[in-house]
């Protein structure tokens, strides 16, 4: 039964990251903008990796026009060539996809608690209420999984990385499982995550806790 479900679960997820990515793409051409609650703010993390995807985007459509042409003089048949350009451009258009799912879902502070997010993938909330401190630090992760997993003595700490990089420490007041692309996680005694302004992320944060939990040690 395993066997089955587990393949099963994996094309499942695809085809909902293949729609999350289109649906992703289509808001951003049409310039939709986002709408967050009365008092809520936004605070981007694709900073770090704009870089790169713009190069690969810039890249691929360059390659699309070369290719096709090197492929017209060498390759006889029309259907190979036809299919080949199509895969060219849904390469280009999924990198762009790509990019737009990360600028058009934010991080999001408002008075309900913190919005972690990553692209379409990852979308969870961390009341206010569960939040120890916040504290602004940059680290690196072992690899370029966006959701990693640490485990040590004092328990489970979640890792939500953009370029290999986390800029912001969530210490919760007691282990607390949040909602991630697989399933609910294990409960996790820190939450980190990245801001391109880990600092100004910091301070609102800071500022709610405040309101929240007067007296309480930020």
């Amino acid at each position: 039964m395993r066997k089955q479900s587990r393949p099963v679960a994996l094309l499942r997820r695809a085809v909902v990251y293949e729609v999350g990515m289109w649906r992703s793409l289509f808001r951003w051409l049409l310039r939709r903008p986002l709408v967050l609650p009365p008092g809520a703010e936004a605070f981007s993390y694709i900073g770090v990796v704009k870089p790169i995807l713009v190069t690969f985007i810039v890249l691929s459509a360059i390659e699309i026009p070369i290719f096709d042409l090197i492929i017209r003089h060498t390759v006889p048949w029309p259907s190979v060539r036809d299919a080949a350009l199509g895969l060219g451009i849904w390469g280009l258009l999924w990198m762009i996809g790509l990019f737009a799912s990360l600028r058009i879902h934010p991080h999001v502070a408002d008075a309900a608690g913190l919005r972690v997010r990553n692209g379409f993938s990852v979308d969870f909330m961390v009341p206010w209420a569960a939040v120890a401190r916040v504290e602004a630090r940059y680290r690196s992760l072992p690899s370029s999984r966006t959701v990693q997993l640490e485990l040590d003595d004092a328990g489970a700490v979640l890792n939500v990385g953009t370029g290999k990089q986390t800029s912001v420490d969530v210490v919760l007041r007691e282990p607390l499982s949040v909602r991630l692309p697989k399933g609910p996680s294990e409960p996790v005694r820190e939450i980190r995550l990245y801001a391109d302004d880990p600092a100004a992320l910091v301070a609102l944060t800071r500022r709610h806790l405040a309101v929240r939990l007067p007296g309480s040690d930020v």
